[in-house]
């Protein structure tokens, strides 16, 4: 007698879809709800593995939007410590729906964004950008005025992409009692000054996570009716976790939290869809092969990887057999110095293996 399992394709079979084919030659893992075009304007935003994306739609001949490009007369180098072309606009890292929902909130004038600035050893920063002038700023003002050139950027973006791609990184989540806001990195890390009366440390829920996505779409579908977002997790690990957890406990909560929300949201809207970066990544048939020696940062190969699936995907193609990972290399475990939250390694008390982190700038 037929039931509902009859008719199932290939890929809905754990045997003949993961446990069978070879791990490259797994396909159909995104089957598209809506296409992208070659000219349609992309805005990215997100966590440090987001960084990623931009960079791989220009080398595809897509049309990633820059709306906050560097000044004339930077160097590749100074552009990238500075936190241009990283996304979209220059915000740094987004690693939070909640941190996004607040620059949305803040960009169309839903809420006022606070004027403290954080002053060091006669320079001034950001705190909800601590990390995208290295050498601070010359004044509080100078601040201010920065920050509400990224806001503009953040309006410009929304109002013209075609399809906003934003990649979840944590659910752990430093918040400021005085100010009401979230903050991107715990003060007293990479810049200001921990207050344990004023910073609280909040995990958000699979709920809190949907309520902030739904908000940005909301918001963002007010000043442009058309935007498509595809969402992501990033595969990238925990550095540390405030909560008393094992790191490796702690990044499966995080991690499985996002992917709930994310799921559910793509599910219950036509103008959102999930891509499964983190799966392809840290799927076990891959046996964590596009990782550095480190088990965090992804390798070049690994982000080629990801990338190949989604454009194949794209393009209504299965993904093509494709040559085997290299092995791992030894030597620096090849951190990535784009993830803010990399930083935290260097408070670990425990013998490192290789270099130690560098310290945080202070």
């Amino acid at each position: 007698m037929a039931n509902p399992y009859t008719r199932l394709p290939a890929r809905s079979f754990w045997r003949t879809a993961v446990a069978e084919p070879d791990p490259l030659h797994i396909t159909d893992l995104w089957t598209p709800k809506f296409t992208i075009g070659q000219d349609d304007p992309v805005v990215t935003a997100g966590s440090c593995f987001a960084a990623h994306v931009g960079r791989a739609l220009l080398e595809e001949g897509m049309h990633w939007y820059d709306a906050e490009p560097a000044p004339p007369g930077l160097t590749r180098a100074e552009r990238s410590a500075r936190g241009y072309r990283r996304f979209s606009f220059r915000t740094g890292n987004v690693y939070t729906a909640a941190a996004l929902r607040q620059w949305v909130a803040w960009a169309l004038g839903e809420e006022k964004p606070p004027e403290e600035v954080w002053e060091e050893d006669g320079t001034f920063h950001d705190p909800y950008r601590p990390t995208v002038e290295p050498d601070g700023f010359a004044s509080p003002e100078d601040v201010l005025r920065s920050r509400e050139v990224t806001l503009a950027a953040v309006r410009r973006a929304l109002a013209k992409a075609d399809v906003l791609v934003f990649t979840l990184g944590l659910t752990e989540a430093w918040h400021d009692t005085r100010s009401g806001t979230v903050l991107p990195m715990c003060p007293g890390t990479v810049r200001g000054t921990y207050d344990p009366d004023r910073h609280v440390l909040h995990q958000h829920t699979v709920a809190r996570v949907h309520d902030d996505l739904t908000a940005v779409l909301g918001l963002a579908h007010g000043v442009n009716p058309r935007l498509r977002t595809v969402l992501t997790v990033s595969p990238v690990p925990l550095t540390a976790t405030a909560t008393g957890r094992h790191a490796l406990v702690a990044t499966t909560h995080s991690k499985s939290v996002l992917r709930a929300a994310a799921g559910q949201l793509a599910d219950e809207c036509d103008a959102v869809d999930y891509f499964p970066s983190y799966e392809i990544i840290t799927g076990h048939p891959y046996r964590a092969a596009f990782y550095e020696p480190n088990l965090r940062t992804v390798r070049p190969d690994g982000v080629a990887f990801v990338m190949r699936h989604f454009f194949e995907a794209l393009q209504g193609r299965s993904a093509p057999a494709r040559p085997a990972p290299r092995p791992p290399t030894p030597a620096t475990g090849g951190e990535d110095h784009a993830c803010d939250d990399a930083v935290l390694d260097y408070y670990s008390t425990r013998p490192h293996h290789g270099p130690r982190p560098v310290p945080p700038a202070r």
